[in-house]
């Protein structure tokens, strides 16, 4: 195992430390596991919270800041962060607006992030709760029940972000979350099994020469295996299978994701195959986004998510933010 650790049972630990030395605008709480906004509570601000196991980043603490998310609970590699996190974290940015969970759909996620509302509850801490279920590669996997939360959280933590920025109440937060998802979808493809830093080898069996379609980002099985692609053929296969799912009759906001091993000049060279298919299917694409944002660990491969906007949400799409990984307009 060849892997920057010191061991394996210290990694999210030690990550976390590194964060706060890189990052004093955010206040790192390494023993609690939670990433807050320095400023936080912001005064009569809706605030949104996520997270979810460790090994996506930098989804999601990555994301915390102005115009996005007030704060993120790492959990370990690849397992849900527990309910203490999330009330803590719910507590720590509360400035009586409410709080906003935003829970991608896996079980482990779905039922701590649901004890952890009712606690918050208890402690009289409004809580709405918006599931992130863009993936349309499989609708039942490993971790879920129904379709997996990937690369559309990032649309759904920026877009409901801005709009709590701007003093939305939490209805209208909620709601707008709840629209992004709605109008997202995403597909994943793997070149490569990712590996845990518990496990030292790969966490699942890819043979040479062979892909897998449709991948989850933990590793979950796709919709089948194929001899290796070119990007071209990987772009025609994967933005067919979410034009076909999410139908857009407007522009589209386009996500060309690294699954954390591929380099950027394979993504940028995939997302000008991406843009192609677009244009032959004469889809507009409003902006474009390419980068490592929602990962699994070292997988080598890549995701494609779309988001249909209209001028509100590209809108808020557009307006500031100032994260350690999104940063713009400010």
């Amino acid at each position: 195992m060849r892997m920057l650790i010191n061991v394996p049972e210290t990694v999210v630990a030690d990550a976390l430390r590194g964060m706060a030395a890189a990052h004093p605008e955010l206040t790192v709480d390494v023993e609690r596991r939670i990433v807050v906004r320095r400023d936080a509570p912001v005064a009569g601000k809706v605030a949104l919270v996520s997270g979810g196991g460790s090994g996506h980043e930098p989804l999601h603490g990555g994301f915390v800041g102005p115009g996005m998310l007030a704060a993120a609970c790492p959990g370990e590699v690849f397992t849900s962060p527990v309910p203490d996190q999330m009330v803590r974290a719910a507590a720590a940015v509360d400035s009586g607006a409410g709080v906003l969970f935003v829970v991608k759909n896996y079980t482990g996620d779905v039922l701590n992030f649901e004890m952890a509302a009712e606690l918050a509850e208890d402690e009289g801490i409004r809580v709405a709760k918006v599931l992130v279920d863009d993936d349309v590669a499989v609708t039942d996997s490993l971790y879920t029940a129904g379709r997996r939360g990937t690369g559309g959280t990032l649309f759904v933590e920026k877009i409901a972000g801005a709009a709590a920025e701007e003093g939305a109440p939490l209805e209208r937060v909620e709601a707008i979350a709840r629209a992004v998802d709605e109008r997202s979808r995403s597909f994943g493809v793997a070149l490569s099994a990712c590996t845990t830093p518990a496990k030292g080898s790969p966490t699942f069996d890819l043979p040479e020469g062979e892909l897998e379609l449709g991948v989850g980002i933990h590793g979950e099985p796709g919709r089948e295996r194929r001899a290796m692609m070119t990007s071209r053929e990987i772009a025609d296969y994967a933005v067919d299978v979410v034009v076909e799912d999410l139908r857009p009759s407007g522009p589209v906001l386009a996500l060309v994701n690294g699954m954390g091993g591929t380099p950027l000049l394979e993504l940028y060279g995939f997302n000008a195959e991406v843009q192609r298919v677009l244009g032959e299917r004469r889809i507009p694409v409003a902006r474009t986004l390419v980068g490592n944002y929602v990962t699994s660990l070292d997988m080598a491969g890549c995701s494609v998510t779309l988001c249909e906007v209209d001028e509100e949400l590209l809108r808020l799409w557009d307006a500031p933010v100032q994260t350690p990984a999104l940063r713009w307009g400010r």
